[in-house]
């Protein structure tokens, strides 16, 4: 990606002890703006499809983004069924499909569970594939310079045997700097890899995270923020769903005990995805659980525990989702949400996709129709600002249709709100990589709280992208961008003031972990 890094050297890391209270939430506007008007953003559904000629493929499923080749430019991986990893260069906003010619996959085993993390620290992304079947492997292909990928999953301990592999998650679940490997397994139990030096070891084997539960979604993040990851499950055939707390030396299952109630459900009911973002900026990370029946939304109260909004904010539609994301696709500075998912009898299955409004005042709001081309995808959906111009763009998976395939739409945003972005790239100690897990929070001039984004940890479908953090403005005042990174000293905080959104236009402020 293209970034510089910027500090100021009078700022101070704050930390927090791992047993510390949950801090004040942060100071909120007195106001909340209304969603900008027509003239401000365009037409309300401002994309238009990008070479489908090239993703008309059928059968894609995990879909998930990285800039694989150092050149500055997001490039895109999706999974298809009969094995095929396909991999999509980027060269300013035109994709050649270039997997085969770097050692991908073009048959074989199908993969769903695509993510992106460098486990190596050599400063190049490497893709990890979760194998469908239990009687497969799994694969990590190791990042060779951007030049080609080498399948290394023996070698460091990451075939995942027995096991059907929906989601992996690269994330530093002990806080020791390096990133570990989770498997989120439809069957045969789920499993945590801890990474030391590059090899990887199976750790609370029968316990806690090893959940013997049908998973098939899995997202991270501080609920509690007491400095330790917590994990986050969506379990299928009537199971309950999970949330583990990362008490540092195990973890609990706390699901029921703070709002995540999920019991009564039908063999047919169950999770299958999960999303992390702060809907209502009030600095605090909430969760909505994609589902087969009533999705749920899950509001953080802020002391540790969630309260069910669902059905206040609209967002239940019990349809058969599959997949989806939080992103503010039209720069008002609120979280929008889209869902993919499907209806219909096995072999006649089409997509249903909803394309939630956020009106900043409480309330969301269908504005997909049935027939428009973005209802494209049943599986995989990730917001990401692949052209760098300030403005959210869709990447779809359709794993059922027969002239299904994948889809990405670019967002044309336009009047005002078109450059009124900012773009935030949160690097490790080295420079080498984003920091899974990692909060970044932007304030306004007078210190309230404007939204809060995740260094994504799993979502979309089965999928893991390292990308920058994307925050729609309301205007291109000067913001202070704050990150917190989990440490082994606890929740540290790095804070740069003064960032001026219109000097980073078409680019990444970059903040690297001290």
């Amino acid at each position: 990606m293209r970034y510089r890094l910027k500090y100021l050297p009078a700022v101070l890391p704050l930390l927090a002890a791992a047993c510390a209270a949950t801090p004040e939430a942060p100071q909120l506007a007195e106001t909340v703006p209304a969603a900008p008007a027509a003239e401000e953003t365009g037409p309300l559904l401002p994309f238009v499809p990008v070479q489908p000629e090239l993703f008309g493929e059928a059968g894609s499923l995990s879909n998930a983004w990285a800039d694989f080749d150092g050149d500055g430019q997001l490039d895109l991986a999706v999974s298809v069924k009969g094995g095929a990893i396909r991999l999509y260069k980027q060269d300013n906003g035109v994709f050649t499909s270039v997997g085969e010619a770097l050692g991908l996959p073009v048959s074989g085993p199908e993969f769903r569970g695509l993510s992106w993390g460098d486990f190596n620290g050599d400063g190049y992304p490497d893709l990890m594939a979760g194998a469908t079947s239990p009687e497969e492997l799994s694969r990590v292909f190791r990042n060779e310079s951007g030049q080609g990928f080498t399948d290394v999953a023996a070698e460091i301990g990451l075939t995942i045997p027995g096991r059907s592999a929906r989601q992996t998650n690269w994330v530093d679940y002990d806080n020791d700097g390096d990133l570990d490997v989770y498997s989120a397994n439809r069957a045969g139990g789920n499993k945590l890899y801890q990474n030391t030096d590059g090899l990887f070891t199976e750790v609370f084997t029968g316990a806690g995270p090893s959940d013997p539960r049908p998973t098939v979604g899995a997202c991270w993040f501080d609920y509690n923020q007491d400095g330790r990851i917590d994990l986050f499950l969506t379990n299928q055939s009537g199971a309950e769903d999970a949330v583990w707390r990362n008490d540092g030396a195990g973890f609990t299952d706390v699901a029921a005990e703070i709002g995540i109630e999920t019991s009564g459900r039908t063999q047919q009911e169950g999770g299958v995805g999960c999303a992390v973002g702060d809907f209502d900026n009030d600095g605090l990370l909430d969760v909505y659980f994609i589902n087969y029946g009533p999705n749920k939304l899950y509001r953080n109260k802020g002391d540790g525990t969630f309260e069910d909004v669902t059905e206040a904010f609209g967002v239940a539609e019990p349809d058969h989702a599959v997949g989806g994301d939080w992103g503010d696709f039209n720069n008002d500075g609120h979280l929008d949400l889209f869902v993919v998912g499907y209806e219909g009898p096995f072999g006649e299955q089409v997509p249903v996709n909803y394309l939630y409004l956020n009106d900043g005042q409480g309330g969301f709001t269908n504005i997909l129709p049935l027939d428009h081309p973005m209802n494209a995808g049943d599986h995989g959906a990730i917001w990401v600002d692949y052209d760098q111009d300030g403005a959210l763009d869709l990447s779809l998976t359709d794993g059922y249709g027969p002239e299904g395939g994948h889809f990405v739409f670019r967002n044309e945003l336009s009047g005002k709100a078109a450059g009124r972005a900012l773009n935030v790239m949160v690097l490790n100690k080295a420079g080498t990589g984003v920091v899974p897990g990692a909060e970044v929070r932007l304030y306004d001039g007078a210190g309230n709280i404007l939204a809060t984004r995740l260094v994504h940890t799993g979502g979309g479908y089965n999928a893991q992208s390292a990308i920058p953090v994307h925050f729609g403005l309301k205007d291109l005042s000067p913001v202070t961008v704050e990150v917190t990174f989990l440490t082994a000293e606890g929740r540290v905080t790095q804070t740069v003031s003064g960032v001026d959104p219109a000097e980073w236009a078409g680019k990444a402020f970059a903040v690297q972990q001290q």
